[in-house]
C-alpha cells in the first residue's frame, strides 16, 4: 500500500491523547486539516458506536499513539489513560488497575481478576503479559464495571484489543527498531486476497533486549532479558451473501528472564539463581455473523487460548556467601544468610463460546422506539499449578476447573430526540471446583446478577450527557489452606454499584473536544485478606491468614480528557484523572482497623499532556509528560505488630518526559523516539520485610524499579 504525505501528515497531526484523531466525523469546507477528521469507533460494545456518543468513561489508544511512543507492551502505554495503575512482580505487566481496583500478582491461590482483557474476541484475562502492540489496531479501556457485556472479570473495567483487519488490497508493512540496553524489535505484516471471497493477514514480531538490569554477581547484563515472539493470522472469509466467518489464530512465545529485585533498591543485583517468566500460548477465535433474517443479525463467537506459563524467582536475591566473614562488613552478622528458589508452572485452558442476537435496523420493538440485544455466554477455565519451593517438603500441586454460563439482554430506547435510556441485564452462574496436593478440595457455585441503566442528553449535534448507574461482580474463591474450617475454605463474591454523570463535548468549530466524567463507586464484600486464630485440642493457637469477604469500600473521582487543533501545525492534548479510595469497616489479617485507609495501587492523581509540532509535511514533533502520585503497594499497614513508616511501603510521585521527532515520506517513516528522557527512578511493585543478611535481616521497603530512560530510533515501510 501506497500513502501520500498528506494522509500520513494528517493522521499523525490529528493524533492526540487516546484518539487518532477526533472522535466526530466533520464536514469539510476545504479548508483546513481539521475537516476531515477520522471518526474512532467502540469495537466491544454489543453495537459498534462513536467513541464522542458513547454513555460510557472510556479511552481508545490507536495506532497512531503506540507508534509515537513506540510502544511494544500495553504497559509502556496504558499511563496515558487517567485512573489506569498496573503493577508488575513480574518481567511483564500482568494485572492491572482500574480507578485502585485491581489485582496485583498471583501465586500459590487461584484468583479471579477485577480487570479483564480481551484480545481479538479470545478471553486472555490474568495472562495478559502477552499484551504486543504490533499491528494493533486499537485498544478500548473500560474504566468503571461492564456488568452486563463483560460480566464476572471486569468489576473494575476491561482492556479490549482489536488488531489490523485483512484487507482486500495486497499491502504489507516492515517495521524495524534498535534502542538501547541491545535492544532490536522487527515485525513484518502481509495482507490481501487470498481469494474473491477471503481475505488474510499475516503479522509477525520478534523484540529482543537485555534488559535494565545488571547481575553484579554472575556478571551478566542479560539476567532481565526479554525475548518475545508474537504470531498472529486473521482470515475474513464472506461465505455467502448472507453469512460471513472472521477467523484469528495467535502464537506467542515469551521466554523472558526475571531478575528485578536488588537488596540495594538499585538495578544492580546479585542473584546466584535469576528467575525467569515465560509463557507459550496457542490460541485462536471464530465468528460467524449471519444477516439473513429480516429482524435480526446472529452472532457466533468461539475462543480457546492454551498457555503455559512459567515463573519463578530467586528468593533471596543473593549468592551463596553473601555473608561470609571475608565478605560481609559487620562479623556479628556472619553467615545468617539462607538460599531459596520459589518457582511456579501453570498449565491454564479458556474456552469460549457465545451466540448474540442484534435487533436490526427498521425492527426495533416498542412502536419503533427500541433496539435490542440478547445472548448466552458459556466459558470454561482450567488451571493446573506446579510448585517447586526449596522450603515445601514436596512439590505443591492444584488443580481449578471452573465453569461460568451466563444470559444477558439489553435494551436500547430512544424516548425522543435528543433523550435515550440503556437498560441491560446479565445473570451469570460460576461453579469452580478445587483440589491440591495437601489433600484439600472445595466445590463452590455463585449466581451473580449485574448491569446498568443509563440516561443521555443529546443536547446538541456538539454536546453530549449521560448519567448512569452500573453493577458490577466478581466471583468467589478457594482459601488453599487445608487447616481453616470448612465456613472459610471458600469466600463470597465481590459486588460494586458505580455512579457516573458525564459530558462531552466538541468545541470551536470541531477543532477541540472535551470528555469528563465523575464517579462514586460503592464496593460490598471486598475480597482482601483476613485473618483466623484456631485453637488446637492440646491448647495451643494456630494463626492463619485468608481471602474474605471483609471489608466494604468506596472509590471515587473524575476523569478528563481533551485536545485542541490550534491550527494546521500544532496540536495540544491532555488527560486528568483524580482519585480518593478508602476502606470502610476492614480489619486486617493482623487485626489492626484498616478503616478509612487508602486502597492499595490508587495514586491520587494521574496525568498526561502532550503537543504535537509539524511545521512542514515531512516533520513531526512531539513532547509529553506523564505523571501520578504515590500510592500504597499492598494494603499491608503492619510489621510484625508495628505500623510501617508510610515511605516504606509507598512510592513515590512521578512525572515522566517523554519525545519522538519524525521525519516522513510517501511510503515510509523514520523516527527518533525517548521515554524517560531525566532517567527517574521509580518504582511499580513493592514490599516491605528482611532479606539482606548483611544488616541482619533489618526490615525495609524493596521496590521493582520500572523503566529508565529508553531511547532509539525505528523505521516504518509500507507497500
Amino acid at each position: 500500500m501506497t500513502f501520500s504525505k498528506s494522509a500520513i501528515c494528517l493522521a499523525i497531526t490529528t493524533s492526540i491523547f487516546n484518539v487518532s484523531a477526533f472522535a466526530e466525523e466533520q464536514v469539510s469546507n476545504g479548508t483546513s486539516n481539521t475537516d476531515h477528521i477520522e471518526t474512532i469507533t467502540v469495537n466491544s460494545d454489543f453495537r459498534q458506536q462513536n467513541l464522542q456518543n458513547a454513555p460510557v468513561s472510556m479511552s481508545v489508544l490507536t495506532d497512531i499513539e503506540i507508534k509515537q511512543r513506540n510502544a511494544k507492551h500495553l504497559e509502556e502505554l496504558i499511563a496515558v489513560s487517567p485512573n489506569v495503575n498496573f503493577a508488575s512482580g513480574s518481567q511483564r505487566a500482568r494485572y492491572y488497575q482500574i480507578r485502585g481496583i485491581g489485582e496485583r500478582s498471583q501465586f500459590q491461590e487461584p484468583i479471579n481478576p477485577s480487570v479483564g482483557m480481551i484480545i481479538d474476541d479470545v478471553d486472555f484475562t490474568g495472562i495478559g503479559s502477552i499484551a504486543s502492540l504490533f499491528d494493533v489496531k486499537q485498544a478500548e479501556v473500560f474504566r468503571g464495571p461492564q456488568g452486563t457485556r463483560f460480566g464476572a472479570n471486569a468489576i473494575a473495567g476491561m482492556i479490549n484489543i482489536t488488531t489490523n483487519e485483512p484487507t482486500e488490497d495486497f499491502e504489507g508493512a516492515l517495521e524495524f527498531g534498535v534502542s538501547n540496553y541491545n535492544t532490536y524489535d522487527l515485525g513484518v505484516a502481509l495482507s490481501g486476497p487470498a481469494s474473491d471471497s477471503v481475505n488474510y493477514r499475516l503479522a509477525v514480531n520478534q523484540s529482543n533486549s537485555d534488559g535494565y538490569i545488571e547481575n553484579i554477581h554472575l556478571q551478566r547484563d542479560d539476567t532481565n532479558n526479554r525475548d518475545e515472539l508474537s504470531i498472529r493470522g486473521k482470515l475474513a472469509i464472506e461465505a455467502s451473501n448472507d453469512l460471513t466467518i472472521d477467523l484469528a489464530g495467535f502464537y506467542f512465545d515469551f521466554d523472558n528472564g526475571y531478575d528485578a529485585y536488588s537488596l540495594d533498591n538499585t538495578r544492580e543485583t546479585y542473584s546466584d539463581e535469576p528467575g525467569f517468566d515465560q509463557q507459550k500460548t496457542a490460541a485462536f477465535s471464530a465468528k460467524f455473523t449471519y444477516q439473513g433474517f429480516d429482524s435480526a443479525t446472529v452472532l457466533a463467537i468461539v475462543s480457546n487460548a492454551d498457555s503455559d506459563l512459567a515463573y519463578g524467582y530467586d528468593e533471596d536475591w543473593a549468592y551463596v556467601g553473601i555473608s561470609d566473614p571475608d565478605v560481609i562488613e559487620n562479623p556479628d552478622y556472619a553467615y545468617w544468610e539462607y538460599t531459596s528458589t520459589d518457582h511456579y508452572y501453570r498449565d491454564k485452558a479458556v474456552l469460549t463460546t457465545e451466540l448474540r442476537v442484534i435487533s436490526n435496523e427498521g425492527q426495533e420493538i416498542f412502536n419503533g422506539t427500541t433496539s435490542w440485544v440478547t445472548g448466552i455466554f458459556f466459558k470454561q477455565d482450567d488451571e493446573d499449578l506446579l510448585r517447586q519451593y526449596t522450603y515445601a517438603e514436596s512439590d505443591f500441586t492444584s488443580v481449578n476447573k471452573s465453569t461460568s454460563i451466563a444470559v444477558y439482554g439489553q435494551l436500547n430506547s430512544k424516548l425522543n430526540e435528543r433523550w435515550s435510556l440503556t437498560s441491560g441485564l446479565r445473570i451469570e452462574n460460576r461453579s469452580a471446583e478445587y483440589t491440591n496436593s495437601n489433600l484439600f478440595d472445595d466445590d463452590i457455585s455463585d449466581t451473580m446478577f449485574g448491569g446498568k441503566l443509563v440516561l443521555s442528553y443529546q443536547q446538541t449535534d456538539d454536546s453530549f450527557w449521560y448519567g448512569s448507574i452500573n453493577r458490577g461482580y466478581k466471583a468467589g474463591g478457594h482459601n488453599t489452606d487445608g487447616t481453616l474450617p470448612a465456613d472459610l475454605r471458600s469466600f463470597e463474591p465481590e459486588y460494586l454499584l458505580n455512579y457516573e454523570l458525564g459530558y462531552k463535548v466538541s468545541l470551536l468549530d470541531n477543532s477541540a473536544y472535551v470528555r469528563s466524567s465523575v464517579f462514586y463507586m460503592d464496593r460490598e464484600d471486598v475480597q482482601v485478606k483476613s485473618s483466623k486464630t484456631i485453637v488446637r485440642d492440646d491448647g495451643s493457637a494456630e494463626f492463619i491468614s485468608y481471602l474474605g469477604n471483609a471489608a466494604t469500600g468506596s472509590n471515587y473521582g473524575a476523569e478528563i480528557e481533551a485536545a485542541w487543533q490550534l491550527n494546521d501545525a500544532v496540536n495540544i492534548y491532555g488527560s486528568l484523572g483524580l482519585l480518593k479510595t478508602e476502606f470502610n469497616d476492614f480489619i486486617d489479617a493482623d487485626g489492626h482497623s484498616l478503616t478509612g485507609e487508602e486502597q492499595a495501587h490508587a495514586p491520587s492523581y494521574q496525568f498526561n499532556v502532550g503537543i504535537n509540532y509539524q511545521p512542514t509535511d515531512q516533520w513531526l514533533f512531539n513532547i509529553s509528560v506523564d505523571g501520578k502520585d504515590e500510592f500504597y503497594f499492598s494494603d499491608t499497614r503492619y510489621y510484625d505488630g508495628q505500623p510501617i513508616p508510610e515511605d516504606d511501603i509507598k512510592s513515590e510521585a512521578v512525572a515522566l518526559l517523554n519525545a519522538s521527532i519524525s521525519y516522513l515520506q510517501d511510503n515510509w517513516q523514520l523516527k527518533v523516539w525517548g521515554r524517560n528522557l531525566a532517567n527517574k527512578d521509580y518504582a511499580n511493585r513493592g514490599f516491605y520485610f528482611g532479606n539482606d543478611p548483611r544488616d541482619g535481616y533489618t526490615p525495609k521497603q524493596y521496590t521493582q524499579l520500572s523503566e529508565p530512560l529508553v531511547f532509539g530510533a525505528s523505521l516504518d515501510y509500507q507497500f
